[in-house]
């Protein structure tokens, strides 16, 4: 029987009394139908910021997948935002546990070499925990043609990314474009230095990200989107392939797109 992969995914943290009386941690069944489709099993990642018990779960699971949510806290990029800035952003309702958390994640994963698919937020975490940085509101730092923030139409295609050639996510899909959904107001403003783009919008907005093999070929699978593939797996068999090729290296432990 074709091992089933154990797929470890953070989920999203919820204020007190959106669903219960305190703190929640919320999955979308999205992101698990995307996975179980593939042959995955997902498993939500527990509200714990001990470090020995998310080794342990890392150690337990093949692969993590890191979800999306509200913005990073702009501590951890930039520690002197402007206010008129610091009041755009919409932080975590649990005092940065999450944000956390998924550092101390992605730190393991890495030590670990599990690998690891990051999901708009978590596109955006990789970069910071790896030492990028963000842009805190793209319509005042970065005003562009594209609205990225289009929460009526979050299960839509409404702009197209251009694939770098040869990156790990133009042989997954085995398109030079996609077309994409876009509920950001976050984005990628400097890339950290382990990593490389692999797709952009066309007003220059980076919305995929993986391991610069050249420099960093001893690391594990790891690919981020901004985007949201699990909401268009339905209808776009490339989007499918992206949660297909990660199942597949979480099964085998084996990558063959580098």
């Amino acid at each position: 029987m074709a091992k089933f992969p154990l797929i470890l995914v953070s989920g999203d943290t919820e204020n007190k009394g959106v669903e219960m009386g305190d703190v929640s941690t919320s999955l979308s069944e999205r992101y698990q139908h995307a996975i179980l489709n593939e042959g995955g099993i997902p498993l939500t990642m527990p509200a714990t910021v001990d470090p020995n018990r998310i080794a342990e779960c890392v150690r337990r699971c093949d692969g993590v997948l890191l979800t999306g949510g509200e913005d990073l806290n702009p501590r951890l990029y930039r520690p002197r935002l402007p206010k008129s800035l610091r009041a755009r952003v919409t932080t975590t309702p649990d005092g940065g546990r999450r944000d956390y958390r998924e550092l101390l994640l992605l730190n393991e994963a890495l030590r670990q070499r599990k690998p690891l698919l990051g999901i708009c937020r978590g596109h955006q975490l990789v970069n910071v925990g790896l030492g990028g940085t963000l842009y805190a509101d793209l319509p005042t730092e970065k005003p562009g043609k594209i609205a990225h923030r289009q929460m009526d139409r979050r299960c839509e295609v409404v702009h197209e990314v251009r694939l770098t050639p040869e990156s790990m996510l133009a042989k997954i899909t085995a398109k030079p474009t996609l077309g994409v959904n876009s509920t950001h107001h976050q984005g990628v403003a400097r890339v950290a230095p382990v990593l490389r783009v692999s797709a952009r919008s066309p007003d220059g907005m980076v919305e995929g990200l993986e391991l610069n093999w050249e420099t960093d070929n001893g690391l594990p699978f790891l690919l981020t989107v901004q985007f949201h593939p699990e909401r268009l797996v339905d209808r776009y068999p490339e989007h499918r392939a992206i949660f297909r090729a990660f199942t597949d290296v979480c099964a085998s432990a084996r990558y063959n797109y580098i």
